[in-house]
């Protein structure tokens, strides 16, 4: 009689088919073209806090972040930087294939310095 070996766990994998948006409330869908973990909402570009490494999905802040500015990666491909409304983090998302051209020409054409909270601006 042969014995069985005991099953192991799988990686969890956190694949979302469609999340809302904190801030607009448009339905985002969960896969896009030029990204593996979708986070931001391509209608106003928002994010929510929910990452320690991309895609683990493991942040216990739950923050709305707010995309401040644009920055050309080396080799030009664009990224949208994020700021944490609740703990002032600084994360980086790719610009995704399916992103309103609108917001992002706004965002790459404002100022980058911005106060953090604006109850703390000097």
């Amino acid at each position: 009689m042969t014995r069985r070996q005991p099953v192991r766990p799988r990686r969890q994998v956190y694949a979302l088919d469609h999340f809302l948006c904190v801030h607009c409330g448009n339905t985002v869908p969960g896969q896009a073209a030029g990204t593996t973990h979708r986070n931001h909402c391509p209608h106003c570009l928002w994010s929510t806090h929910l990452d320690l490494v991309p895609g683990d999905r493991r942040s216990g802040c739950r923050g709305a972040m707010e995309p401040i500015a644009i920055w050309v990666r080396p080799g030009g491909e664009w990224a949208i930087i994020h700021r944490c409304t609740r703990c002032a983090t600084l994360r980086f998302n790719r610009v995704a294939g399916d992103d309103d051209p609108d917001p992002l020409e706004a965002l790459a054409h404002q100022p980058l310095l911005q106060p953090a909270f604006p109850w703390r601006a000097p």
